[in-house]
């Protein structure tokens, strides 16, 4: 990590927080699962390069909460079943209450 080129992400990615003070390497977990989230594909190819597939399967896989539709992509950027990640597990486990 630390000897690849920090990537260059969009701003609105990280709407919430300091973007010029966010440390890639510090909050890895939570850059990853942001640019999946609301990135674009470039931001996610940047998002590979830097970290590596092994460690942003890693985040995504055990991530407590990712939104459906992020989850479904991540699914197939990453090639693993939906059942594998934590979140879908967790989704399982506490259904939701019936909509009237």
């Amino acid at each position: 990590m630390s000897d690849s080129v920090k990537p260059v992400f969009e701003k609105r990615i990280f709407w919430d927080v300091d973007f010029e003070k966010l440390d890639y390497d510090k909050y890895f977990r939570y850059v990853i699962e942001r640019v999946f989230e609301r990135g674009d594909v470039q931001d996610i190819r940047n998002c590979r390069r830097y970290y590596g597939d092994e460690k942003v399967r890693d985040v995504l896989l055990n991530a407590k909460f990712l939104p459906e539709i992020t989850m479904y992509l991540a699914s197939a950027v990453i090639d693993r079943p939906v059942t594998e990640f934590r979140c879908y597990k967790l989704r399982q486990s506490n259904p939701a209450l019936f909509p009237y």
